[in-house]
């Protein structure tokens, strides 16, 4: 199980905010790069990558973010926000994403998702982000009109590398995974399952390796103190 730390990014700051709400955004650093350099040098080897802006906006804003890490680091980025089109998805990975997650784009325009599958096959990752089981779109603004199970039971076999569903009632609010809901996607999808949101312990990593997921996404609870990163590489290593 990958222990992959988040940095989402809002007018060039690290952020996080609580159930995806732009409100409530506090920034815990103004310089993303010198963050990623943190978790390369702790050991571990993955990042996850989110323009903020770009995900309630009309395409990538932070681009330069991406380029600079992917450039001055050897983390693996996972990149998502903004990719709204094919210009979009190209300009992430030129600037050094290792994969781009499609959530939006995955539910607003399936015929161009599935064309994205065929051509960068095992690159791209499946975003599900929902409240109350509905997916959301948009930087979580807009109800995407289906089942979070059915929405992900949709795109089965058809080429994501990887599947990130998020409960967003959990994101930010260090109220611990949402164990159920991972439970009901293993037993409907092979897709492999990253963990997102509600993550407050280590407690919670080792409960989520033994449940077999591929990894787990470390945000608000590392940035709070309530993990640290001798806790993740621990965990990873382990793994």
């Amino acid at each position: 199980m990958d222990i992959i730390p988040a940095i989402d990014i809002m007018d060039g700051h690290c952020v996080r905010l609580r159930k995806g709400d732009y409100g409530s955004a506090r920034s815990y650093s103004s310089d993303p790069l010198s963050m990623a350099r943190t978790f390369e040098d702790a050991g571990l080897h993955r990042l996850h990558l989110v323009d903020l802006d770009g995900a309630k906006g009309r395409g990538i804003c932070n681009l330069d973010v991406l380029e600079r890490i992917a450039s001055k680091t050897s983390l693996v980025v996972d990149f998502g926000g903004g990719i709204k089109n094919e210009e979009a998805i190209a300009s992430a990975f030129n600037a050094g994403a290792a994969y781009v997650t499609c959530g939006s784009l995955a539910i607003k325009d399936r015929p161009l998702t599935l064309s994205f599958l065929e051509r960068y096959g095992g690159r791209l990752i499946l975003g599900a982000d929902s409240e109350n089981g509905r997916v959301k779109a948009s930087g979580w603004l807009e109800d995407g009109g289906v089942d979070v199970i059915d929405f992900i039971k949709s795109y089965e076999g058809r080429g994501f590398s990887y599947l990130i569903p998020t409960d967003i009632a959990r994101d930010g609010m260090l109220s611990g995974p949402s164990f159920s809901l991972y439970e009901k996607i293993m037993k409907s999808s092979s897709i492999p399952l990253i963990a997102s949101g509600g993550i407050s312990s280590l407690s919670d990593l080792v409960a989520l390796k033994k449940m077999g997921l591929s990894g787990a996404i470390v945000g608000k609870a590392y940035y709070e103190g309530l993990i640290t990163l001798d806790d993740m590489k621990e965990v990873s290593d382990a793994c």
